[in-house]
């Protein structure tokens, strides 16, 4: 077997949505594909300092933002913030159109203040009480800051909370030719999420860009995903996997479906698909994944 690339979204795929820690069945899946020979890269809509608790596991790169900043090993191999023109465009266009912002730097991300006083002040509506958990959590687990804080730097993606689609919709006409909606099929409390994306990359051309670096074929990739922002991610790859939490419009595109993420889905992809031992291994996992236990200190490129 020659050399796979493999790439791993990172929110609902390789770990619950806003967490940090992948299972220790994943970890130690990687740890062998690695070991093989095979290639792990994250490729995530997360920047890369969003990714750096997981940078640890010592991957061989990370496609982060979309497609927009790309790290092979210690090099950067491809680097695309927005011009200036076009984050003031968007950045004045949504809040124009009141939908509440997350500008996402190469190692901050920034938040609008307003969006959490909105649901503090209607807590008593609908799932604005569950949805202010839900976000505290988020900016606390991956270190989003308060918009006041935002100095200018570089920016890469905009990930947009809008009380209605109307709303995306009317800033997507004015954005539109610089700029790609991607709208997530979930609806937390009433609110559409969503992400403006660079026309100049997404994770698809992330995935190209990769393999055309390390001299490997397209057909030769294996990608895993569960939602929306995954799409070219799967549509590019030789192999496409989406988890069993994934939705169901990416499960209907992908190749192949796998469990869950709490249910140790890409261990159980790699060995259905032959790159690391079946049933030895399977056993191997269980008793890592029970003491929660693994030992990352072997892993070989």
């Amino acid at each position: 077997m020659g050399k796979k690339v493999i790439f791993l979204d990172v929110d609902g795929t390789l770990t619950e949505p806003g967490s940090n820690e992948p299972p220790a069945s994943a970890l130690w899946a990687i740890e062998q594909v690695r070991r093989q020979g095979h290639y792990v890269f994250l490729c995530s809509g997360r920047s890369y300092g969003m990714l750096a608790p997981l940078l640890k596991y010592d991957f061989d790169g990370a496609v982060a933002s979309a497609g927009g900043y790309i790290m092979c090993r210690d090099r950067v191999i491809y680097d695309c913030p927005m011009s200036e023109q076009q984050k003031q465009a968007a950045m004045d266009t949504l809040r124009e159109c009141g939908i509440y912002r997350t500008i996402e730097c190469r190692d901050s991300s920034y938040t609008d203040a307003e969006f959490k006083e909105f649901l503090r002040t209607h807590a008593a509506e609908g799932k604005n009480s569950e949805m202010l958990r839900w976000r505290e959590q988020i900016e606390r687990s991956l270190n989003i800051l308060p918009m006041e804080r935002y100095g200018g730097e570089p920016a890469y993606k905009i990930v947009v909370m809008s009380p209605t689609r109307e709303q995306l919709l009317e800033a997507e006409k004015v954005l539109s030719s610089d700029f790609s909606f991607c709208i997530q099929d979930e609806n937390r409390g009433g609110f559409v999420n969503g992400e403006l994306i660079n026309r100049s990359f997404d994770k698809g051309r992330g995935v190209a860009r990769v393999c055309e670096y390390l001299g490997i074929p397209a057909e030769d990739s294996i990608a895993f995903g569960d939602s929306m922002n995954d799409r070219e991610m799967l549509e590019a790859a030789g192999l496409s996997i989406c988890m069993a939490n994934g939705s169901e419009e990416m499960k209907r595109l992908a190749d192949d479906v796998c469990p869950s993420v709490g249910e140790h889905g890409i261990r159980e992809a790699l060995i259905r698909h032959h790159l690391i031992a079946g049933q030895e291994g399977q056993q191997r996992a269980a008793v890592i994944f029970e003491g929660n236990e693994i030992d990352t200190t072997k892993c070989t490129n």
